[in-house]
């Protein structure tokens, strides 16, 4: 988690004054407005927490604000990597506190699931994690030994049922949003093209034949929909099972795909799946022996059961897919057939089923859980173990009772029925923490775009309508035919993620998307730099008078090409114009943007007089402007991962 958290503050920071300063796209004073009266500033506060409102106490503006909170996540989550005994609630609360803090200002810009799903994972990451300033066994170091708790299961347990609510959704709603590339397996022939930003093996997944790739996406729902079940199996051979499936699965995504640290929080979500045992045997290090009870018989008849209740899930699992899916081997051209056997009623009829029962299987496994941590805790030895234990052990079976149920709520859309039926006191509870992030839906992939091509923008400026027009270009998203895709892991440029939004719809729908062009209107520099900004079209002292977006489908050049020069072939989808600023000129931009809740001129300055301060974080910002975006991110985790190689040999 403390690497993931740093890899989410490092990606941000590096964008802050491009996305959120009061000279970016969408500037935070839209949102924290801290020049009114005491009474308002402090009503808005009560709406909207965040630590952005401290600004003033500090003698500086929200953006140097911004940078600070930013700034701290970094430290905070660098210590916490390089240092097992910051790695406690305390800390682990400070990070979500601070991520919350930026969340709130992000608005279309930190609106992806995996900001929601970091938050979620990070608020269990505070129950999870010790009160490390009374556990006096803390060692440091990446891989340091915590103490463990009674209660300990509990709160995994929690984790393990986020993980199973986010997969088990992102397999419902494939099939529940109708879409007809789901539903007739043919998903994958448009999803390596159409993601957002792809890798460059994307290129060559995309060119697999198609009754592989209409078999990966059988592979994708069995992962998603079915194995997430043995997550909660009593026998430990399935649920390495299910462990090493979702590993798998993750992998190839981040081959694929450039997701930023999605698939590294499911990755550490799918930890919950495994044991100490297993952990231990991973970095090498001696496994405890295991305490074997009962007689040689006993252990055989076991050992004979539990092969056989494996073997039984195993086939049951083929025989499942082979029949739901008509799978069938063609001995002739060695390929395998496949196709839903199953309609949309008969799914949703069996859906209202299977919802009732992964909520009565959870409510299940979290008693049987608190009822074995309250048995561990009454077990410890001494008087004063035992109150600790069970003072612990309470506090968090309250917590993850109240979790458990607050999170019927969202988990419960994937069916009209079954969300009906959440009583309306829960409804309550859980629309009073909504805006805390604590307990979300979620849903990969609904639906698949870009199935008559990759719909993408390109934007070019002019000092003449009807000439002399200069094409934009982008770090990350395709532009250039002949670019290679690029590798971004775990850095996410979030403009070019929203471009790739904004060509799905129109721009009166993407507000920010006018306040992007008003900005490169004006040449300010913050915005340049979200571009690749040594090779602009135009300087920023000399920008240019007219800005046009144009809508090209792009695609996949062929694997058939004799000598592959280009990556992407593109063709202009439209001669009608996504955007033109001539169209759309300054004071009606300003209008547009201003019925859009974006404040783009400026009222009053807060005049900043923490001077030191300001230096402090003005230089830093310097600094890290001039280092590419994924090479700042990948010197501070890599620092950390040699700090903690070294530790040990230095101790030495």
């Amino acid at each position: 988690m403390s690497v993931i958290y740093l890899s989410a503050f490092s990606s941000l920071y590096v964008q802050l004054p491009g996305l959120f300063g009061d000279n970016g796209i969408l500037p935070a004073r839209s949102i924290i407005s801290i020049e009114g009266n005491a009474e308002v500033v402090k009503k808005r506060a009560e709406e909207i927490p965040t630590l952005l409102w401290l600004a003033p106490a500090l003698g500086i503006d929200v953006p140097l604000m911004m940078d600070l909170v930013a700034l701290l996540g970094i430290v905070v989550s660098f210590g916490s990597m390089v240092w097992g005994r910051m790695r406690d609630m305390a800390n682990f609360t400070l990070l979500w506190i601070l991520y919350f803090s930026l969340f709130q200002i992000g608005q279309d810009f930190l609106s992806f699931q995996w900001d929601t799903l970091l938050l979620e994972v990070g608020f269990l990451a505070i129950l999870v994690s010790p009160l490390g300033f009374l556990q006096s066994s803390i060692k440091s170091g990446f891989l340091s030994s915590l103490p463990h708790r009674p209660h300990d299961i509990i709160s995994m347990w929690l984790v393990k049922w986020l993980l199973f609510r986010f997969m088990f959704s992102s397999g419902v709603v494939k099939l529940t949003s109708m879409c007809p590339t789901w539903w007739d397996l043919s998903a994958l022939h448009y999803h390596f093209e159409s993601q957002c930003i792809p890798t460059p093996l994307a290129w060559y997944a995309h060119h697999l034949p198609k009754w592989f790739l209409k078999l990966g996406v059988v592979a994708t729902f069995v992962i998603e929909i079915p194995i997430p079940f043995l997550f909660f199996s009593p026998i430990r051979s399935l649920r390495l099972f299910s462990f090493y499936a979702q590993v798998f699965f993750q992998f190839l995504i981040l081959l694929t795909g450039n997701y930023n640290f999605f698939n590294l929080l499911t990755l550490v979500m799918c930890l919950s799946l495994v044991d100490d045992d297993f952990l231990l045997s991973l970095v090498g290090r001696p496994v405890p022996a295991s305490k074997s009870s009962g007689g040689t018989a006993l252990r055989w008849t076991r050992r004979i059961l539990t092969l056989a209740v494996e073997n039984i899930v195993i086939l049951c699992l083929l025989y499942g897919t082979t029949k739901l899916f008509s799978l069938s081997f063609n001995s002739k051209d060695w390929t395998v057939g496949s196709k839903i056997a199953f309609s949309a009623a008969e799914f949703r009829n069996r859906l209202s089923e299977v919802m009732t029962a992964t909520i009565c299987i959870g409510a299940i496994a979290l008693s049987l859980n608190i009822l074995l941590a309250f048995y561990r805790s009454i077990t410890q030895p001494g008087i004063g173990k035992k109150l600790y234990a069970l003072i612990g052990t309470i506090f968090v079976a309250n917590a993850a009772v109240w979790l458990f149920i607050v999170s019927l709520v969202p988990y419960s859309t994937l069916d009209a029925r079954t969300h009906n039926e959440i009583w309306p006191i829960v409804n309550q509870w859980h629309k009073r923490i909504a805006e805390f992030r604590i307990s979300n839906s979620y849903g990969l992939f609904r639906r698949m775009t870009g199935v008559d091509g990759r719909p993408e923008l390109i934007i070019e400026g002019s000092n003449h309508l009807t000439t002399g027009w200069k094409e934009y270009k982008f770090l990350y998203k395709p532009g250039d035919l002949s670019r290679r895709p690029p590798f971004l892991l775990p850095h996410q440029p979030r403009l070019d993620w929203q471009l790739w939004f904004a060509a799905l719809a129109t721009y009166e729908q993407n507000p920010w998307f006018v306040s992007f062009i008003y900005r490169l209107l004006e040449g300010q520099k913050d915005v340049l730099n979200l571009l690749d900004s040594e090779n602009l079209p135009f300087p920023p002292n000399k920008p240019p008078k007219y800005i046009r977006a144009l809508l090209y489908k792009y695609r996949y050049t062929p694997a058939t090409s004799p000598a592959k020069k280009d990556w992407w072939t593109r063709q202009r989808s439209s001669s009608r114009e996504y955007f033109n600023s001539n169209n759309l000129e300054g004071q009606e931009m300003i209008e547009f943007l201003s019925k859009a809740g974006i404040e783009m001129e400026k009222s009053r300055f807060l005049r900043v007089t923490n001077a030191y301060l300001k230096k402090a974080l003005v230089v830093i910002r310097n600094y890290v402007t001039s280092i590419q975006a994924t090479t700042f991110i990948w010197s501070l985790i890599g620092s950390g991962f040699c700090i903690n190689f070294l530790a040990p040999i230095i101790r030495f």
